[in-house]
C-alpha cells in the first residue's frame, strides 16, 4: 500500500498542487466536489481515489488526465456513476495510457458508448499495470466496431486478470469478438458477462474459445438466454482450467521443494565429508604442534623466570631509589611551602606599607592642592585689585590730560596778551608735554610689562589690557590732533588778542600769578602721584614675580610627586608580577615533581602486581602443562580409535547415499510418467 510509505502525504500534496496548477493553466475552475474528495478521503482510504457520483465535466476530466499522465500515487481509481461525456471519457482514459500505478479502474454506470469502447481498447493495448477493470452498466455491446476494438485491446493485453462486463447489451456478435480475444489472451482469469444478450450462438463461441484458453478459472454467464447444457459445458471447461492451474501450481511447488531438498542433501553430505577430513587433519596438526609447543614453552618459561627474577631485583632497587627521591621531594615541597608563606607575609606587609604611604601622599597632595587653590584665589583677587587700580590710573591719566588741555587753552589766551609770557609759557608747556609724554611712555611700558607677566597665566586679562592700551594710544593721537588744531586757532586769534591785549594786561598779570601758583601746585601733585603709581607698580611686579615663582615651584613639586607615584606603582606592579610568576613557577615545578613521583609509585605498584601475577601464571602453566601432556596422550589413543570408527561410518554412509539416489531416481521417473502432462503428450 502506498499509504504505508512515509512520503505518502507529501506525494498526495504534490498531486493536489499539480491538479490546481493544471486547472490554472487550462483556465478551468476546479470542482469543489473533486477538491473535497482530494482533501478528505486520502487519509481514510489510503491509495484509493473515490469520485463516485461526482458528475465530472469534460474540462475536469482533461485536467485529471494530464495529472495522471504526469504523476499519481493512486492504485485504485473509482469513477462509477460520474456521468462521463464522450469527450471526458476519451480525455480521462487517454491519460491512463502510460500510467504505472493504477491497478483497479471502476467505470460502472457511465453510459460509455463507441468512443469509450475505442479508447478502452487502446488503453488495454498500451497499459501494462491494470489488473481489474469494472465496466458494469454501460452500452459497449451496442456498437459492434467499437466493441471489436475493445476486444482487440484485450487480446493484446498481458496484465488484466479481472474484467466485469455486466449489463452492457452484448449480443452473439460481440461474444464472438470476445471469444476471438480470449483465444489470444493468456492472463485473464475472471470474466463476468451476466445480464447480456449473448444467446446460444455466443455461448458456443465462448465454449470454443475456452477449449483453447487455459487461464480463465471463473466465468459468470447468468441472464444471457443460454441453454443449460452450454452453461454446464462452460462451467466444466472453467473447472478444468482451474484444476489444471491448481495442479500446475502444486507440481511447480513440489518440484521446487524436491529440487531444494536434493540440493540441500548434496550440500549437507559434502559439508559433512569435508568437515570430517578437516577435523582429522586439524587434530593431527594440533597434536604435532602441541608436542612442539610444549617443549618450547618449557624453555621459554624457564628463560622468562630468570628474566623476571632479574627484573624484580632491578625494580626493588629502583623502588628504594624512588622512595628516597620521594622523601627528598617531600622535604623540598615542605620547604617551598614555608618559603611561599613567608613571601606572602612579606608581600602583605609591603602592601600595607605601600597603602599607608599612598594614604599619606594623598593627604599631603590634598593639603598642597588646598594651599595652591587658596594661593590661586589670592592671586586672582590681587589680579582683580590690580585691574581696578589700572582702571583708576587710566581715569587719572584722562583727568590729567583734560587738565593739560585746559592749561593749553589758558596759555594760548595768555600768549595773546604778552609774547614774552607766551614764549615762557610755550617753553613751560613744551617741557610739560615732554614730561607728560615721558610719563605716559613710562606708564605704557609698565603696563605692557605687567600685561606680559599677567598674560602668561591669564590670557583674557592680557587681551583686555591690550585693547585698553590701543584705546589710550588712539586718545593720545586725538589729543595731539587737538593740540595742532588749537595752535592754528591760536594763530588766528592772535590778531584778535593783540587788540584786546591792552584791556586784559592788568587782569592777566594778576591771573598769571594765580595760574603760576596753581600750575606749580598741580605739577607737584602730579609728580607725587606719578611716584606713588611707580611704587605701586613695582610692588605689584614683585608680588606677581613672587607668585609666579611659587606657582612654578609648586608645579615642579607636583610633577615630581606624580612621577614618584607612577614609579612606585610600576615598582609595585613589577614586584607583584615577579612574585606571582615565581609562585606559579614553584607550584608548577612542585606539581610536576609530585606527578612524576605518583606516576613512578603507581608504576612500581603495577610492576609488583604484574610480578605476583606472573609468578602465579608460571605455577598455573606448569601444572596445566603437565595435565595437558597427560590429556594429549589419552586423546591420541582415543582419536586413533575414533578414526577407525569414522572410516567405517563413511563407508556405510556412502552405501546409504547410493541406495537413496537410486530410490529418488526411480520415484522421479514414476512421478513423471504418471503426471497429466506426460499422459496428454502421449495422447
Amino acid at each position: 500500500m502506498l499509504s504505508d510509505d512515509p512520503d505518502y502525504s507529501s506525494r498526495m500534496e504534490d498531486f493536489r498542487r499539480t491538479f490546481l496548477r493544471l486547472c490554472k493553466e487550462e483556465g478551468v475552475e476546479p470542482q469543489e466536489s473533486v477538491m473535497s474528495q482530494l482533501q478528505e478521503r486520502w487519509s481514510a482510504q489510503g491509495s484509493r481515489l473515490d469520485l463516485c457520483g461526482q458528475g465530472l465535466s469534460a474540462d475536469t476530466c482533461s485536467v485529471l488526465a494530464k495529472a495522471f499522465h504526469e504523476d499519481t500515487v493512486f492504485t485504485e481509481l473509482l469513477l462509477s456513476d460520474c456521468m462521463l461525456t464522450e469527450e471526458g471519457a476519451r480525455a480521462l482514459l487517454s491519460g491512463l495510457f502510460e500510467n504505472t500505478t493504477v491497478r483497479i479502474l471502476d467505470l460502472k454506470g457511465n453510459n460509455l458508448r463507441s468512443t469509450g469502447a475505442e479508447v478502452l481498447g487502446k488503453l488495454l493495448a498500451h497499459n501494462k499495470t491494470l489488473h481489474r477493470l469494472v465496466l458494469e452498466w454501460n452500452t459497449l455491446g451496442v456498437w459492434d466496431k467499437a466493441f471489436s476494438c475493445l476486444c482487440d485491446g484485450l487480446a493484446s493485453n498481458s496484465s488484466l486478470t479481472h474484467l466485469d462486463l455486466r449489463n452492457n447489451q452484448i449480443n452473439h456478435q460481440g461474444a464472438a469478438e470476445l471469444a476471438l480475444a480470449l483465444k489470444r489472451n493468456s492472463t485473464l482469469e475472471v470474466l463476468d458477462l451476466r445480464w447480456n444478450n449473448i444467446s446460444l450462438l455466443g455461448g458456443r463461441c465462448l465454449l470454443e474459445a475456452l477449449q483453447q484458453n487455459k487461464s480463465i478459472v471463473q466465468l459468470e454467464m447468468a441472464g444471457n438466454n443460454i441453454p443449460s447444457e452450454t452453461l454446464k459445458a462452460l462451467e466444466l471447461s472453467t473447472r478444468h482450467n482451474s484444476d489444471r492451474q491448481f495442479n500446475l501450481k502444486e507440481n511447480r511447488s513440489r518440484t521446487q521443494v524436491l529440487s531444494k531438498e536434493i540440493q540441500s542433501l548434496k550440500e549437507l553430505k559434502g559439508r559433512q565429508y569435508l568437515s570430517l577430513m578437516e577435523t582429522i587433519d586439524r587434530q593431527r596438526e594440533e597434536m604435532g604442534c602441541s608436542s612442539r609447543s610444549t617443549s618450547t614453552q618449557i624453555v621459554q618459561l624457564q628463560e622468562a623466570l630468570n628474566e623476571r627474577k632479574s627484573a624484580i631485583n632491578s625494580l626493588t632497587a629502583k623502588l628504594q631509589m624512588t622512595e628516597a627521591a620521594l622523601a627528598l621531594a617531600e622535604q623540598k615541597n615542605h620547604n617551598m611551602v614555608e618559603v611561599l608563606f613567608r613571601a606572602k607575609a612579606e608581600k602583605d606587609e609591603e602592601r600595607e606599607q605601600q597603602s599607608r604611604e599612598r594614604k599619606k601622599d594623598k593627604e599631603d597632595n590634598a593639603v598642597r592642592e588646598a594651599k595652591l587653590l587658596r594661593e590661586m584665589q589670592q592671586l586672582t583677587e590681587t589680579n582683580s585689585q590690580l585691574r581696578s587700580k589700572v582702571e583708576e590710573m587710566e581715569l587719572r591719566c584722562k583727568s590729567q590730560q583734560q587738565h593739560i588741555f585746559q592749561l593749553k587753552q589758558e596759555l594760548t589766551n595768555s600768549i595773546a596778551e604778552l609774547k614774552l609770557i607766551l614764549a615762557q609759557t610755550e617753553d613751560r608747556l613744551e617741557a610739560e608735554k615732554r614730561r607728560s609724554k615721558q610719563a605716559l611712555e613710562d606708564m605704557d611700558s609698565l603696563r605692557q610689562k605687567e600685561v606680559q607677566h599677567v598674560s602668561r597665566h591669564l590670557e583674557e586679562s592680557e587681551r583686555v589690557l591690550q585693547e585698553r592700551i590701543f584705546r589710550l594710544e588712539g586718545q593720545r593721537i586725538q589729543l595731539e590732533e587737538d593740540l595742532s588744531k588749537a595752535k592754528a586757532a591760536c594763530v588766528m586769534e592772535r590778531a584778535q588778542a593783540e587788540e584786546e591785549l591792552g584791556r586784559v594786561r592788568a587782569q592777566v598779570r594778576q591771573e598769571e600769578q594765580e595760574v603760576v601758583s596753581s600750575m606749580e601746585e598741580k605739577l607737584r601733585s602730579s609728580r607725587s602721584s606719578l611716584q606713588e603709581v611707580q611704587l605701586h607698580c613695582s610692588q605689584q611686579k614683585q608680588a606677581i614675580s613672587d607668585l609666579q615663582a611659587k606657582h612654578s615651584h609648586q608645579s615642579v613639586e607636583l610633577d615630581g610627586l606624580r612621577r614618584r607615584i607612577m614609579e612606585l606603582q610600576q615598582e609595585l606592579s613589577g614586584k607583584d608580577q615577579e612574585k606571582v610568576a615565581e609562585v606559579s613557577r614553584v607550584r608548577v615545578e612542585l606539581q610536576e615533581q609530585v606527578g612524576h613521583l605518583q606516576a613512578e609509585r603507581t608504576a612500581q605498584r603495577g610492576l609488583k602486581e604484574k610480578i605476583n601475577a606472573l609468578e602465579r601464571e608460571i605455577k598455573v602453566l606448569s601444572s596445566n602443562h603437565r595435565e595437558a601432556l597427560r590429556d594429549k596422550e589419552s586423546e591420541m589413543s582415543s582419536m586413533l580409535e575414533k578414526l577407525r570408527l569414522k572410516d567405517a561410518e563413511i563407508q556405510r554412509m556412502r552405501d546409504d547415499e547410493a541406495q537413496r539416489a537410486s530410490y529418488l531416481q526411480s520415484a522421479i521417473l514414476t512421478y513423471v510418467q504418471g503426471s497429466p502432462l506426460h499422459s496428454s503428450s502421449k495422447k
